[in-house]
């Protein structure tokens, strides 16, 4: 069995002293051209690798970000992921990953084994942040950016969309296509800012244009696709049958459309259907989703480069960054005729 090369063995290899090789890989002194080559020759014909918790008590410097996901399955999340892993290469980071199955107990205790494994910073994608979330980072001193539907109730660095001013547009997009009655399933039961925000910009549009707010027609349901099933079959079985959904959350607006058709109503020709997010999903699924499109990517990418700044004790302009959204129109909703 080959023995494990260590730093001590590239010295003797090299002819020079174990801190001659620090100082090479962690690039932390000077040293001459010709012993630098010398020492990456020995390097690369042992194949030695550097142990990098060593390397970070030199340089200080894990290297290392953060990031606690609620579920890693779920297409939200893994899109805002993709954002942050490509900025997390460019700059030369790492991720760790914690996946806690939107835990709280499992929440908290990622933040520790994130602060144990030396991350330089945390992006925490989170359902619902909470101050003991807030203040288990703070208490570590560790730089961190929130994504979550209630971070906008805190004081915090955060990425998010105009939840109120998108929530307004789609609703005034379906009146505008000529449905009047408009069931809204809200993806959450929280009283969050997110939440109000979304309802308020869904009352808004009706109120705008003339059409009185029936409250049988909010549901209150999941991000998931059982959760949207369920929030409009519940609506169907009380007789309840609307022009139109619009769901806060695409994989629930699935679910929706295939409680509709379970029910033996067609989609869009008995009711339309509009989502939020455009996750991949919503363009690939029949008939194709009408959406808000939220840039998920774009929004792991600003979180991270937020992070980073923080790191290199950059000045970042806002704490609270909103990205741009807009409406795709695609099979889900036709005009009522």
């Amino acid at each position: 069995m080959k023995s494990v090369i260590t730093i001590k063995d590239v010295a003797k290899q090299a002819g020079v002293s174990i801190s001659t090789v620090s100082r090479v890989i962690n690039d932390s002194k000077p040293v001459t051209d010709e012993v630098k080559q010398k020492v990456l020759d020995v390097i690369k014909e042992t194949g030695y690798i550097p142990n990098p918790l060593a390397r970070s008590l030199v340089t200080k410097k894990s290297q290392l970000i953060g990031v606690i996901v609620p579920e890693v399955s779920d297409s939200f999340v893994n899109e805002i992921l993709n954002g942050i892993e490509e900025v997390a290469k460019m700059y030369d980071y790492e991720i760790l990953l914690a996946n806690t199955y939107s835990d709280k107990e499992q929440e908290l205790k990622s933040i520790n084994l994130l602060r144990a494994k030396q991350v330089e910073g945390i992006v925490m994608i989170c359902w619902n942040v909470e101050e003991e979330h807030i203040s288990y980072i703070q208490n570590c001193g560790i730089p961190a950016t929130y994504i979550s539907k209630t971070a906008r109730n805190y004081d915090i660095h955060t990425v998010s969309t105009s939840n109120k001013e998108a929530t307004y547009d789609m609703t005034k997009y379906l009146i505008a296509k000529g449905h009047k009655d408009i069931a809204f399933v809200m993806t959450s039961k929280d009283d969050t800012v997110l939440e109000m925000e979304r309802l308020a910009g869904y009352e808004q549009a009706l109120e705008e244009n003339g059409i009185n707010i029936n409250k049988e027609l909010i549901k209150y349901g999941g991000t998931n696709y059982e959760a949207g099933y369920e929030s409009m079959k519940e609506l169907l079985d009380e007789g309840k049958v609307p022009h139109a959904a619009f769901v806060t959350g695409d994989e629930a607006a699935i679910g929706a459309i295939n409680a509709i058709c379970d029910a033996g109503y067609k989609v869009p020709e008995d009711i339309s259907v509009a989502g939020f997010n455009d996750v991949k999903i919503a363009k690939m699924y029949r008939p194709k989703l009408t959406t808000v499109h939220q840039p998920l990517y774009d929004m792991g990418a600003v979180a991270i480069r937020m992070v980073i700044k923080m790191i290199s004790k950059e000045i970042l302009e806002s704490k609270k960054i909103e990205l741009p959204y807009k409406i795709v129109e695609r099979e889900s909703v036709i005009e009522r005729r």
